[in-house]
């Protein structure tokens, strides 16, 4: 059986666009009802783009409103006679001439919509630099009054999956710093502590019972 392309991205999009049940999104991209459930609690996949799957051939319209009025039904996969996409090769993303003209709108997209991102994500996404994306950052780029935010995926300047991939290695960095950051905060609040102990008080006995 044929797979779902992007199973999580896909799930995203069916919890909020559609009133299949936990157990039917399951089934269709492989994940586990749990994680079908911490998607849709926001515990999972917080700020995760979805991925429509009516766009690509894989699900019909029909399809979804046939399972969604039977909750024993399952849904089934659109035959496609299209080869799936070769895998690219690492390498410099090449972006054609015509969109290169889009790469600051998607850059003010990227520092608008996901701050978490580094600039050398962002600029690895469109197929930039760091300092044009410094430069829309701090305003100073040379065609600033003409940009406006425009999605990345929406022009084609990059992929979802790279997308969502990069926002998530973002945040998992984050939140390691994060915790790293509180740890060292409390360990450093004990040793204030115990600085501030009088060591002439700590050595007196204790009298209150006498």
């Amino acid at each position: 059986m044929s797979q779902v392309l992007m199973p999580k991205a896909t799930a995203v999009w069916l919890v909020e666009n559609t009133t299949l049940t936990f157990d039917q999104i399951s089934a269709f991209t492989g994940l586990h009802p749990l994680e079908i459930q911490a998607i849709a609690d926001g515990e999972v996949a917080g700020g995760m783009t979805g991925y429509d799957p009516t766009t690509n051939g894989q699900l019909t319209k029909e399809e979804i409103k046939r399972v969604e009025a039977d909750s024993n039904a399952r849904l089934k996969l659109s035959p496609r006679d299209v080869p799936m996409p070769q895998a690219r090769s690492k390498g410099p993303r090449y972006t054609p001439v015509a969109k290169r003209q889009d790469r600051p709108d998607a850059i003010a997209w990227l520092l608008k919509t996901h701050p978490e991102l580094q600039d050398s994500q962002v600029a690895k996404l469109v197929g930039s630099t760091k300092s044009t994306v410094q430069s829309v950052k701090d305003r100073s780029h040379w065609n600033m009054q003409n940009v406006r935010p425009r999605d990345p995926v929406t022009l084609g300047l990059c992929s979802l999956k790279d997308l969502n991939d990069a926002v998530d290695r973002a945040r998992r960095k984050a939140a390691r710093e994060d915790a790293s950051r509180k740890k060292e905060a409390a360990q450093s609040g004990v040793v204030e502590e115990a600085a501030d102990v009088d060591p002439a008080e700590a050595d007196q006995p204790d009298v209150s019972e006498r």
